[in-house]
């Protein structure tokens, strides 16, 4: 009995020995990716950092798993706020692909024809501008619509991220099916085990689904995750990485009334200061993965 206790202790330390090498290598592993991390927020531009405080990229990207060398699906990248901070930070094995709004979907804003115009061509040329002002050297970028992605990229991406790109195409879902196709997309351009990464303006659930359809900037949660699981993805985790409670918008509000847009009301009147103090939106931050079977 003696022996069989002292044998089933020194294979117990036997254990402990063996993992701990591996616990230090990936605590290190970790380090280093966070290192690297702050490296590429630290040589942004002033514009990028201030809205670190509100946007949280570091807690973000973490959340989502985002890795150097990793092959990234960014949609609606537009002017590229996380584009630039992806693309260093992915490094010279990673990949970048920009999923921008297909054309139609831009022509139903309403915009004059210079407007949309000008759009259309950063949107072509969001690629060189994100590599050409990058603070490092990234890897490969390339540019797609995000409801028509090639043939190519089919269980191509190790992530998906939606960040604050949501609600226009579900705007404009019903007479277009913009959502269902964009996530169809999404879902046939990611691997087995992939993740996608939400990051969107969040209305109150007690909001009424007219009001919270995307048009005026925000979408429910629960929407979201009963949108991504109708798309085959299963749902992780939900976050309040990029919550703000001082944003409780009423169905007279739109998310562009709060910065960094402060549209709506005169510069420096009450509401203006109003808006301007509440900060950002309050926003969703879930977590979702293709099922590897």
């Amino acid at each position: 009995m003696l022996r069989k206790t002292l044998m089933s202790s020194l294979a117990a330390v036997v254990c402990l020995a063996a993992a701990l090498p591996v616990a230090a290598l990936a605590d290190s592993t970790n380090t280093a990716k966070d290192e690297a991390l702050a490296a590429v927020l630290a040589a942004q531009p002033e514009k990028i950092k201030d809205r670190y405080a509100a946007r949280h990229p570091v807690e973000t990207l973490k959340f989502f798993d985002v890795r150097k060398g990793d092959t990234i699906i960014e949609t609606l990248p537009g002017r590229g706020w996380y584009s630039g901070i992806l693309y260093p930070y992915l490094g010279e094995t990673g990949k970048l692909i920009g999923a921008q709004y297909p054309k139609s979907l831009f022509e139903r804003f309403g915009w004059d024809e210079k407007r949309l115009q000008t759009v259309l061509d950063r949107n072509a040329k969001w690629p060189k501008m994100i590599s050409d002002g990058s603070v490092s050297k990234g890897g490969e970028i390339d540019s797609f619509t995000m409801t028509e992605m090639p043939d190519r990229l089919n269980g191509f991406a190790d992530k998906v991220l939606f960040i604050r790109s949501l609600h226009n195409l579900n705007r404009f879902n019903k007479d277009t099916g913009y959502v269902d196709t964009a996530l169809k997309e999404a879902f046939r351009s990611l691997k087995p085990g992939g993740i996608v990464g939400v990051v969107q303006h969040r209305a109150p659930e007690s909001a009424s689904d007219a009001w919270a359809d995307g048009s005026n900037g925000y979408l429910k949660q629960s929407k979201v995750i009963a949108a991504f699981e109708a798309a085959g993805f299963k749902f992780v985790e939900a976050r309040d990485i990029n919550a703000n409670a001082k944003d409780r918008p009423s169905e007279k509000d739109f998310v562009w009334r709060l910065p960094p847009t402060l549209r709506g009301a005169d510069e420096n009147s009450d509401e203006w200061r109003k808006n301007k103090e509440i900060g950002e939106s309050n926003r969703m931050t879930l977590k979702f993965v293709k099922p590897s079977e």
